[in-house]
């Protein structure tokens, strides 16, 4: 009997825990959530939906971080957690994310050939989860970028990456990152990253008036999420190159 006891008090311990953590997560206020769901993981390691609530506050930390090695410590941290996730709810569309957005957003500042190994390893992520679930619209978006990037990626830097690094990037197009960002248009238009990322690929296409078009509308958005005064400023820039 006692056992149970202490079972049902423990249970609602990381509850009111994981709740008090939440209310700091929709806040982004990512070091005082991570004070009170680390101790929650503590007592639930295997709790998925803390495990990637916990990768979710690290990525943030990344954004603040002002050095490129700190964002690559975080980054591996959150990855940690997430690919813990995704390893205990093979079904689960947001663990199964979670590491591509962790790889997502290291991959600026890692080395080329963790880039090259980083590339597959996101691409199976987001197919998982739009498997799971084709109506997540954050998948969409990596896939998006990840097929833009892959798209404006030059023969030299593929011949290098078989030559040094043992790894083929997949060949693909623009197109198909437009076809992906519309996708997360259409499910989600709420998110001004979705708008911004769209015309930072018309961009890359030479369709500059549809690229001022997506970025202004993705601009005059009001931030929510933590990465939107970022994708701002690259949504400036583009901009700016467009003229």
């Amino acid at each position: 009997m006692f056992c149970f006891v202490g079972l049902a008090a423990r249970a609602e311990d990381t509850d009111a825990l994981i709740a008090k953590g939440d209310q700091f997560d929709k806040q982004l206020q990512a070091k005082e959530a991570l004070e009170v769901y680390l101790p929650a993981n503590k007592l639930e390691p295997d709790n998925v939906k803390l495990l990637v609530c916990i990768a979710r506050q690290y990525r943030h930390l990344m954004v603040d971080a002002s050095s490129k090695q700190e964002k690559l410590r975080l980054g591996n941290v959150s990855l940690e957690f997430a690919s813990r996730a995704a390893t205990l709810a093979p079904n689960n569309a947001e663990a199964q994310l979670s590491p591509a957005i962790s790889l997502g957003k290291m991959l600026p500042f890692m080395s080329s050939k963790d880039q090259v190994n980083a590339s597959p390893r996101i691409k199976a992520a987001v197919d998982r989860t739009l498997l799971l679930d084709p109506t997540n619209d954050n998948a969409w978006y990596i896939l998006g970028r990840w097929n833009r990037v892959l798209a404006n990626t030059n023969v030299v830097k593929r011949v290098l990456a078989k030559t040094l690094y043992g790894g083929d990037l997949p060949v693909t197009t623009n197109e198909a990152a437009e076809k992906c960002l519309l996708k997360a248009i259409e499910i989600n238009p709420n998110r001004l990253m979705h708008y911004i990322e769209l015309g930072r690929i018309y961009a890359q296409m030479g369709r500059a008036e549809e690229a001022r078009k997506y970025i202004q509308k993705g601009m005059a958005m009001p931030d929510k999420e933590k990465d939107d005064p970022e994708m701002k400023e690259i949504g400036k820039q583009i901009l700016q190159k467009l003229g």
